[in-house]
């Protein structure tokens, strides 16, 4: 049987290729909304962060969503992502 290929990602905040399942989607609709995608196949232009916190303060640092969206991203995009990252327990 053939193995299946596995989609791979590029994290905005870090800027490493990982497997699509394992990061967080947020899209931008035509309507310029942009949301995140827990289901992964909303319509729209589609940007990907690791679930770490690292990565996410290097995307707001950087600027990665609104470089990839073209336009500016309210904070309140941020926040929910925030909320959606796990709290590492080390």
């Amino acid at each position: 049987m053939k193995s299946r290929k596995t989609p791979l990602r590029k994290c905005i905040g870090c800027g490493e290729l990982k497997d699509k399942r394992e990061l967080i989607r947020v899209v931008r609709n035509k309507e310029g909304k942009i949301s995140l995608d827990t289901t992964g196949r909303a319509q729209g232009r589609g940007a990907y962060i690791c679930a770490e916190k690292a990565c996410l303060q290097k995307a707001i640092e950087n600027r990665g969503l609104n470089r990839s969206f073209k336009c500016e991203v309210p904070k309140e995009v941020y926040n929910k992502l925030l909320e959606e990252i796990p709290v590492d327990e080390s």
